[in-house]
Formats: C-alpha cells, sequence, structure tokens
C-alpha cells in the first residue's frame, strides 16, 4: 500500500515537473517570438491603436491654448474686467492647471491599475473618460451655480485623469509587444503622434473661428475611432507570465498577438497543473507593496527611477511653461495682435502651425528614425545640452533678438526641434522598458506623474515671472522678464542633464535583461531538479574535491 502510493507520488511529481519545464520553455520561445518577430501590420495596428490616443491626448491638452482666446470673446467681451476680450488671468491658469492636476491623478491611479489587474482590462477605460469629460466641456455654458471657469475646469480635471491612464498604458502596452530591434522607434511612432495632434489644434482653429465648443468637441471623435480597437487588443503576453503567472495562457497569447488574434486558447488541463506549480509560483516574483519598496530600497533601481522621473520633471517645466503659453511667445516674436478679432484668431492659428511644423513635428519623427541606431540616452543628454544652449543664447541676448529679423523665431523652432528630438521623446520611452513587468507601469507613472507636477508648477509660475515689471501687471501685453524666465528654463535643462546620467541605455536589449527579470528563468531552472538530482550534483562535487 504504502509503495503504490510512492509511486502515485512520483509519478504525479513527475508529471508536474514535466508540465512545469514545458511551460517555462513555452515562455522562453514567447518571449523570443515576440522580441524577434519581424516587424509587421500587427505592430503597425498597435502603433495606430496606441497613436490615436496621444493624437487624442495632445489634441485635447493644446486645444485649450488657443480656445482661450475665442472664450475671451465670447464670455469676457462685455465683462468690464480688466481685460476685456480676454480671459482672466487667474481664469486662465485656472484652466490650464486643471488638466494637469487631472493627469496626474490619472498616471499614478491608472499605472498601479495596469500592474494590478492588468494592462487589457484597464486600455480603453481611459479614452472613455476622456470622450465623456470632452463632450461635457463642449457642452458647459454659464450659469448662476457654476461659471464657465468652473465647469470647465472641473471637466478638464476629467479629462486629465483619462489623459494620465494613457500615458502609462500605451507606453508599456506597446513596448512589451514590441520587437526588441525596433521598440525605440515604435514607442516613438506613439509618442510621435502628439505633434499631429497638436497641428490638428491650429487647423481646427483655422476652419471654425469662434466656435470654440467645435474645437473641443473635435477631439472626441479620433478617440472614439480608437476605442473598439483598444477595448479588443490582447493582454500583453509579459504580463500573463510574469505578474499573473499564467504562463501557458501567455504563450497562447503570444501567439494570438502575433497571428493577428485577440485572445489565445491553451490547453486546459495542462493549464490548470502549471497554474497549480510550486515551482513556477515560486520562480517569478509576486508583486505587493513589500516587494516594491524592497526593489527600490536598493540604489542600483531607485536610481533609475530618480533618474526618468526628475528628467521628465525638468523637461515639462520648460516644454509646458513654453507651450501652453505660446501666445506670450508669439507675442514675443511679432506673430500676434490683428485688427479684427478673426484676424487675430488666424494670426495666433498660424504662428502655431509654423512653430509645430518646422520644429515640433520634424524632430519627433527625427527620433523615430534614429533612436535604434544612437539610444536613448545619448538623445536624452544631447537634447538637454542643446536646450540649455539655446534658452543661454534666447535669455541673455534677447533684446538684441527682438530687433533681429525672426532671430527670435529661428532659436524658438530649434528648441521644438530638439524638445522632441530629445529628451521630450526619451522621457516617454525608457521608464516602459528598464523597470521590471511587475511594477513597469506603476514606474511609468510615477515618472509621468513628476513630469506633470513640473507642468503645474511652470503653468503657475511662468506668466507671474514674464509679466514681473509690466506697468499693467498680469494683464498687460508687455512681458519684460521673459529673458529671464527663458534663462530659468536652461537652469533646468542643465539639471536634467545630470538625472540622465542615471538611466540605463536601453537600446537593442530585452525588457527581461533591462529588468533583470532573465535571471528569473536561470533561477526557476534550478529550482526544477529534483533531490536525487541534487544528491547526484553534491556526491559529483564531493569526488571532484
Amino acid at each position: 500500500m504504502t509503495t503504490e502510493s510512492s509511486q502515485e507520488s512520483t509519478t504525479t511529481t513527475t508529471t508536474t515537473t514535466t508540465h512545469t519545464e514545458d511551460a517555462l520553455e513555452s515562455r522562453r520561445r514567447a518571449l523570443a517570438r515576440i522580441d524577434n518577430a519581424p516587424l509587421g501590420w500587427r505592430h503597425a495596428r498597435a502603433i495606430l491603436v496606441a497613436g490615436v490616443g496621444f493624437f487624442t491626448d495632445s489634441y485635447d491638452i493644446f486645444a485649450i491654448n488657443l480656445c482661450s482666446s475665442m472664450l475671451g470673446v465670447v464670455f469676457w467681451e462685455n465683462s468690464g474686467s480688466s481685460r476685456p476680450g480676454k480671459v482672466p488671468y487667474s481664469a486662465d491658469t485656472a484652466i490650464k492647471v486643471s488638466t494637469s492636476a487631472g493627469t496626474v491623478l490619472g498616471q499614478l491611479l491608472f499605472g498601479w491599475l495596469a500592474d494590478r489587474v492588468g494592462r487589457k482590462r484597464m486600455y480603453g477605460i481611459e479614452l472613455m473618460i476622456i470622450i465623456v469629460a470632452t463632450l461635457g466641456q463642449a457642452l458647459a455654458a454659464e450659469s448662476r451655480a457654476v461659471s464657465i471657469t468652473g465647469q470647465l475646469a472641473f471637466w478638464r480635471v476629467v479629462m486629465g485623469v483619462g489623459i494620465g491612464g494613457d500615458y502609462p498604458l500605451s507606453s508599456v502596452i506597446t513596448s512589451e509587444f514590441a520587437t526588441t530591434k525596433r521598440r525605440g522607434a515604435m514607442m516613438a511612432a506613439v509618442f510621435a503622434m502628439q505633434g499631429f495632434g497638436h497641428t490638428c489644434t491650429g487647423v481646427c482653429q483655422l476652419a471654425v473661428d469662434k466656435m470654440w465648443r467645435v474645437v473641443i468637441g473635435f477631439g472626441a471623435v479620433p478617440a472614439c475611432v480608437a476605442l473598439y480597437y483598444r477595448l479588443t487588443i490582447p493582454e500583453t503576453p509579459r504580463y500573463t507570465f510574469d505578474v499573473a503567472r499564467d504562463i501557458l495562457q501567455g504563450d497562447a497569447d503570444a501567439l494570438a498577438f502575433l497571428e493577428g488574434g485577440s485572445e489565445g486558447h491553451p490547453d486546459a488541463i495542462k493549464r490548470a497543473a502549471v497554474l497549480q506549480s510550486v515551482t513556477v509560483r515560486e520562480g517569478l516574483p509576486e508583486a505587493s507593496w513589500l516587494d516594491f519598496w524592497s526593489w527600490y530600497s536598493k540604489w542600483k533601481h531607485a536610481k533609475v527611477l530618480l533618474g526618468t522621473a526628475a528628467s521628465w520633471f525638468f523637461l515639462d517645466v520648460a516644454f509646458y511653461g513654453l507651450g501652453l503659453n505660446n501666445s506670450i511667445i508669439l507675442s514675443a516674436i511679432g506673430w500676434s495682435g490683428g485688427s479684427t478679432v478673426y484676424e487675430y484668431f488666424y494670426r495666433n492659428a498660424v504662428g502655431n502651425l509654423i512653430l509645430i511644423c518646422a520644429g515640433a513635428i520634424p524632430g519627433y519623427w527625427t527620433t523615430v528614425g534614429l533612436v535604434d541606431i544612437l539610444g536613448r540616452k545619448p538623445i536624452q543628454i544631447g537634447g538637454f545640452i542643446i536646450l540649455t544652449i539655446t534658452f543661454l543664447i534666447i535669455g541673455f541676448a534677447y533684446h538684441a533678438l527682438e530687433n533681429s529679423d525672426n532671430g527670435l523665431l529661428a532659436l524658438y523652432v530649434v528648441s521644438q526641434f530638439f524638445f522632441n528630438f530629445g529628451p521630450n521623446a526619451t522621457t516617454f520611452i525608457v521608464p516602459g522598458e528598464c523597470f521590471p513587468t511587475r511594477y513597469r507601469s506603476t514606474s511609468h507613472g510615477i515618472s509621468a506623474a513628476s513630469g506633470k507636477i513640473g507642468a503645474i508648477i511652470a503653468q503657475c509660475v511662468f506668466g507671474p515671472l514674464a509679466h514681473r515689471g509690466a506697468s499693467g501687471g498680469l494683464n498687460s501685453q508687455d512681458t519684460p522678464w521673459l529673458n529671464h524666465v527663458m534663462q530659468i528654463f536652461a537652469l533646468f535643462m542643465l539639471c536634467g542633464v545630470f538625472t540622465s546620467l542615471l538611466i540605463p541605455e536601453t537600446k537593442g536589449k530585452t525588457l527581461e535583461v533591462l529588468a533583470g527579470e532573465d535571471l528569473v528563468s536561470a533561477a526557476s531552472d534550478s529550482s526544477l531538479s529534483t533531490p536525487r538530482d541534487e544528491g547526484r550534483q553534491n556526491k559529483s562535487s564531493e569526488s571532484e574535491t
């Protein structure tokens, strides 16, 4: 009786070990297939599905920059305010800052949830939030209970939550589905859709004049188009392998993605056996707050998170400080004003289009072409250095440039180019690559939220500093301190150079190598050995001694 039960136990152990060995081998094969797959339509589809979200995000963020002028004409033309025909400074700041505040919440919340419940479950929810909030803004109206400022600020906080969720989700999903050789280009192409979204805001304004509701409401259209595809995208195999620890399902999902399907269907009996395997559960670390703090308590891991978060913070201080106050920059370079309100809107829209098309879009796509050749770190550090020099030139030679023909415009276009062929793209790419799967989305969310905190600081401080010393204060068109603001931005860019030294170079390396998770497989292999095998190894070791 004892012999029979022993034989049954041995058979069960052998069967489970065989299933586990097969499962771990399936994990290796599946990741190798994804990492080495030729670039094809399935990757193009992933880029488009994620990229449409960034098109929408950029459109919605920067549309308010142009609509602010329209809102002033519609709601403050005859208000008796100190800025007739313009949005009061406090209201303008509240509307713009509210988006970044919501974005911080969304990046932290969705980043954590994507690691907790899965990328697929959360992907699409953020677009639903954006659609609802965009329509809410378009339908907002002045009332006795709530002002137009309050309504727009509320809906832009809600919209910001959706936009914030898109950052970690799109970055991580793209990186986990991408091939190793072209991963940087795929992620950069997703991010480059921001340039087209920003361009579309200017084109839309040219077409609709004072119809600010149409300009804002149009942002819901691309989101509706992408929603179905986001809801049907498969779970990333890396999440299924390393967080859900369902190896056979991950293998099936990897095959489904490469074949254009939405979900894999592994053998149910074999899958159940592997899910119950203690070896698999022990071989793959489980995500928890204790493990999170343990991981980042080590300097070699903490310095990477510090590098990505601090670099994004320093970048966004200048990027959003300038980007959401383009009207001030356009006025400084002489591209503003107009004899009629329509001419004013026209020149404002065309001025923005010039800056975007001449500088930003070429910068985005130069990154797409060169990021997997030059590497992320050289592009980021080089971009910060050139931006430091550019802002120093503008700051210290500002008055001479004002009197030159388009000198200030040329330098500002240069800065837009190296924002995007530089840290604006790479700060998005690197956090999606260098962290372990179980904390990749959370860490990306923390990094991105740090950037948006910098954006909030910039939006609250840029205006008062630029108008410091003006006779009309914040309501004046004069910006006597703009040169000093550019010098301050140069200091932030210089700080970005040093924090960028903390990040690793991720070019040409698998996500597992970057996160140290390739050691998990080796640990799992050693844990698969039976006591009999260990005894043989010990005897061999003794004989050699």
